[in-house]
């Protein structure tokens, strides 16, 4: 028997057992752990984030304190020569922005590593032990950049390989793989409502340290919970010398151009997500300026709104799984390139809504309620709900195979570009008034909507989805 056909057999095995194993609200048990463990991995994630750009421009990168970042003055001579001068919020966004945009860069390098050598879980523990340093060397100022660094290289092992695990427990029809990214996401959504209210609370109100030390303590229990659940991880794909000489299953000329216009339309992803991306660099800067945080007398810590997006996501993201699954049983379900344009126009109202008290300021009006936050964030994640994890889906389901994690970390990059684009974007708030600064999110959004369906309508066929039946 030939090394093809017992790979071919093996697949068939673990595709079977996949189709049959319903353990977790339907799905296999390890989607259970694989949300689970990403649940923490993201606590740590957004706990940082919620801070950091806050933490930069309120105290680490002022001037009597920025002297103690080794080796910020090239970091800056570097921003400064692509950008021009900087002051100091702008070179926080910048840098918040930078970082913000290589995490999905990484995963690239991470998905390589995983397919051709390490395999995906020894990469996924190398990532986890990474960022549980890089949080715990956030709490020293003058390690700054090498904290950064191990985040980045640790999102890079994790990211893309725990989310091609997840597509690994589906076989290549099974028609549960889009509701299990949206399931995996919402793990997500509950990390994001704890993380701020914890690790931005103890930042803001305690010391900065503290907040990020408790995301360090979060990756190192996501860390226990992925080995915890290694006996119902999906089996490991052949690496190494196995994986240098792989089964030859040509792509074809239809497989060919599916990678190309997967990669293609990446712009279009980028411009999709800049309204819910602005909502961890921009808008707290403006939400701080401009709104007011007085709730009965408590001042609401900005981090919080981040806890308020993540809480209203959680419900949005809830109410599409059901209202997908609703609308499946009635009429034909739309494909993952229709639901992602529908999901950009729906975003694009959301900055719209901004415009109405931007224009209140700009007319010398007071400072905004907090309920704006409400409605921006209700109608963002609706739109959000169906762009991010259905992209997930898409690129999980048309991957070719031994190429998962790459792909995986290819998808990634529209989040790159994305937080790249919104920290150049979050500097024109010091001189672009808030109405055109909204505005101009809102026809990007837009912009991408009308791009995917002209996307749907000329190659809708290459990217159809497969109709094997799953049993």
């Amino acid at each position: 028997m030939t090394t093809a056909t017992l790979t071919a057999g093996a697949d068939a095995t673990s595709d079977a057992r996949a189709r049959h194993d319903r353990a977790f609200l339907g799905h296999p048990a390890g989607l259970g752990w694989l949300s689970f463990c990403e649940l923490w991995e993201r606590f740590s994630y957004y706990g940082m984030q919620a801070l950091l750009v806050l933490y930069l421009g309120n105290y680490l990168f002022l001037p009597e304190n920025i002297g103690h970042v080794a080796g910020i003055d090239a970091l800056r001579a570097a921003i400064e020569s692509v950008t021009g001068p900087r002051s100091t919020l702008q070179l926080a966004s910048a840098v918040f922005g930078l970082y913000t945009g290589f995490v999905y860069l990484t995963p690239i390098f991470g998905g390589l590593l995983a397919d051709r050598v390490l395999g995906r879980t020894r990469t996924v523990v190398l990532g986890a032990s990474l960022m549980a340093l890089g949080h715990f060397l956030m709490a020293f100022e003058s390690a700054l950049l090498p904290a950064l660094a191990c985040l980045l290289l640790g999102v890079g092992c994790f990211k893309g390989n725990i989310a091609a695990q997840v597509g690994d427990l589906y076989a290549p029809g099974d028609k549960r793989r889009a509701s299990a990214f949206q399931i995996f996401m919402l793990a997500v959504q509950i990390a994001v409502i704890a993380a701020p209210l914890v690790c931005g609370t103890l930042g803001e109100k305690v010391a900065w340290h503290w907040g990020f030390g408790a995301a360090g303590v979060g990756m190192v229990i996501g860390l226990f919970v992925y080995l915890a659940g290694r006996r119902w991880l999906p089996p490991e794909p052949q690496r190494g010398r196995a994986a240098a000489r792989p089964p030859r299953i040509p792509l074809g000329r239809r497989g060919v151009l599916q990678v190309v216009l997967l990669v293609a339309i990446l712009p279009l992803l980028m411009l999709s997500i800049v309204g819910n991306q602005q909502f961890n660099n921009g808008y707290p800067l403006w939400s701080q300026k401009y709104m007011d945080m007085a709730v009965g007398g408590f001042i609401v810590p900005v981090t919080w709104l981040q806890a308020v997006d993540a809480l209203v996501s959680t419900a949005t993201m809830l109410a599409s799984l059901a209202f997908w699954r609703w609308w499946a049983t009635r009429r034909t379900e739309p494909d993952e390139i229709t639901k992602i344009a529908m999901g950009s126009f729906v975003a694009a109202c959301a900055p719209l809504l901004l415009l109405i008290p931007a224009l209140s300021i700009e007319a010398g009006g007071a400072k905004i309620s907090i309920m704006w936050t409400f409605a921006y964030t209700l109608v963002n994640d609706i739109g959000f709900a169906n762009i991010m994890p259905v992209g997930l889906a898409l690129y999980s389901r048309a991957a070719p195979r031994g190429l998962q994690g790459v792909m995986i970390g290819i998808y990634y990059l529209h989040l790159f570009l994305g937080n790249n684009f919104v920290g150049w974007l979050a500097g024109l708030l010091e001189t672009m008034p808030g109405s055109r600064f909204w505005g101009l999110h809102a026809m990007l959004i837009a912009g991408a909507g009308v791009g995917l369906l002209i996307v749907k309508l000329v190659f809708g066929k290459l990217l159809a989805p497969d109709e094997t039946p799953t049993a």
